[in-house]
């Protein structure tokens, strides 16, 4: 007689991931954004990818503040500077994660960059707690200190601005800049999106908010 099927047999759906703190989607949510504020390096570049295991910086400050992000999430990171240019030499900062820690660091990126931005793009929820608004806040900084690290700089005499080529990162810098209590900009660009703050009171809150906090250690 044929074995009868019981639910144990039937394979299991993997459980989801469980919800994340938010210190946790604060530093994810930032990784997401500093990656998107630059265009995949030439090395990787190919079929389109949930996140890219490599990402490229010409400048040290953003490279160094996504080790500390990724170092934070436990995610390990390998930094590579590359340096170039005949006359006008030049170096980027190249930061890869190894092949067996890409799942958790896709897991990281998607969910991240996914609730952040719901969390900045949607309206308050009713009763929402002060926890949540106070976080909102913060997201808001954490996307504006990675446009201000990683993005192009846009500096002209009356305004503070950044290019960026992902037209969904512009809108979370717009709508951030609104919960920030900053009026901001949004203009298309010769093959990007520029967004900027005026120069004055509206630029000096968007640099006081974006500015770094004390590092908070590894959990």
């Amino acid at each position: 007689m044929a074995p009868h099927t019981t639910l144990l047999d039937r394979p299991r759906p993997s459980s989801p991931p469980p919800p994340m703190d938010w210190l946790t989607l604060g530093d994810a949510f930032e990784v997401a954004c500093l990656v998107r504020c630059t265009p995949p390096p030439a090395a990787v570049r190919g079929p389109a990818e949930p996140y890219r295991p490599v990402a490229e910086f010409n400048r040290p400050e953003a490279a160094l503040r996504l080790r500390q992000l990724l170092t934070r999430l436990d995610v390990p990171v390998e930094h590579e500077v590359v340096s170039g240019g005949l006359r006008r030499r030049y170096e980027l900062h190249r930061l890869h994660v190894p092949g067996e820690h890409r799942a958790t660091y896709a897991e990281l990126y998607e969910s991240g960059w996914r609730r952040g931005r719901r969390e900045l793009l949607g309206g308050p929820a009713p009763g929402a707690s002060t926890a949540r608004a106070a976080w909102r806040g913060r997201l808001a900084a954490a996307a504006w200190r990675s446009a201000l690290l990683a993005g192009g700089r846009h500096v002209r005499r009356h305004i503070l601005g950044v290019r960026l080529t992902d037209r969904e990162l512009a809108a979370v810098l717009v709508r951030g800049a609104a919960l920030l209590e900053v009026p901001a900009l949004l203009r298309p660009g010769a093959g990007c999106f520029v967004v900027s703050v005026a120069d004055g009171p509206d630029r000096r809150r968007i640099m006081e908010r974006a500015a770094l906090a004390p590092a908070r250690p590894p959990a």
